[in-house]
């Protein structure tokens, strides 16, 4: 993780590198830590019943782009397969079963050691947020999202990856997201919905300062939003923004040249905060770093000084949230609602 953020501030690594340097070595660190931890829990409370567990990764870290500061979105998803209780030691009921080992996961990742912890773990993007379980039957799991997930929960799949766990309980997961997301759906409904949450998103996050580009109409989430709006409507299997904008364009809602004015601001927003979270705690302010953190902002953005800098992401963000409410508004040729 450090050597990755010293290329970055050298100039060795692009944002987009730095990005999914992070990414993979996230995974990497999920992917050999669970295995880990049910060892160690099977000990006292024996192997997991039924199938067992898969973790999916969510967010960023499912579309395979990460900042130095990143928290993981995490899901747990269990197959008991009829079986009610492990066999142990201590032996316990499958649910709690499952909800103690995911606890041990997440315990695992965020411990402090004397090296600091590896990640924090954000887990809201289950079934029913904080208030459900903090691990998911499968069959629970199919059922939420056919009959009750909403539409921001369906955005979310988009970006899903099945991580690590048995491989037949993955296949089955990632099946079953890309048959969710290319049934039929009421794509006006769908609209209605995602207008709704940019404007709670809006009202509820406003951007600290102009450097704050994650917030905000036009920023990193507000295009992201749009992107996952695209594929879930095209049906399509695409995790990373780019490939979801390139569905917008197919669907008639934005042309070539909004989908490029799209993917650069959200390149030079990227850029700004892929440094910001490596050189500063807290709200980004440039006034306050010294001449070396500026240069490297500057290195990273390719620009010669921060008063163009900031004129240009005022300049993109208003331009791509002007693209996006356009967009949202545009119901393409044929399309019939549903």
């Amino acid at each position: 993780h450090f050597h990755v953020g010293v290329h970055h501030l050298r100039g060795l690594m692009t944002a987009e590198e730095v990005g999914a340097a992070y990414a993979d070595l996230a995974r990497a660190v999920v992917a050999a830590l669970w295995p880990a931890v049910v060892t160690e829990f099977a000990i006292k409370h024996g192997n997991p019943p039924g199938r067992g567990a898969a973790v999916v990764a969510m967010g960023s870290l499912g579309a395979g782009r990460l900042q130095a500061g990143s928290d993981l979105d995490l899901i747990v998803i269990y197959d008991h397969a009829g079986v009610e209780m492990s066999e142990g030691s201590r032996p316990l009921a499958t649910r709690a079963y499952y909800a103690r080992l995911t606890q041990a996961l997440v315990t695992a990742l965020t411990a402090p050691m004397a090296e600091g912890r590896l990640y924090e773990v954000d887990m809201r993007l289950r079934p029913s947020g904080r208030q459900g379980p903090v691990a998911t039957s499968w069959a629970s799991f199919q059922t939420y999202q056919r009959e009750e997930a909403w539409t921001w929960e369906h955005l979310a799949l988009t970006r899903a990856l099945p991580l690590v766990g048995p491989k037949d309980l993955l296949s089955d997961i990632d099946r079953f997201r890309q048959d969710l997301l290319g049934a039929p759906r009421d794509s006006q409904k769908a609209i209605a919905d995602v207008i709704d949450m940019r404007r709670r998103l809006a009202d509820a996050k406003p951007p600290e300062n102009l450097w704050d580009v994650k917030l905000g109409p036009g920023g990193l989430q507000d295009i992201e939003l749009f992107a996952q709006t695209s594929a879930l409507l095209a049906g399509a299997d695409s995790r990373e923004v780019a490939g979801q904008l390139n569905h917008s364009v197919a669907q008639g809602r934005i042309d070539a040249a909004d989908r490029a004015a799209l993917a650069e601001n959200y390149r030079l927003c990227w850029q700004v905060r892929a440094l910001s979270q490596l050189l500063a705690a807290g709200t980004f302010a440039p006034e306050r770093l010294g001449q070396g953190a500026i240069e490297a902002v500057l290195r990273g953005t390719g620009y010669d000084d921060l008063d163009t800098l900031a004129k240009d992401l005022e300049v993109a963000k208003a331009t791509a949230a002007a693209i996006i409410t356009r967009a949202l508004g545009t119901r393409p040729e044929g399309e019939t609602g549903t």
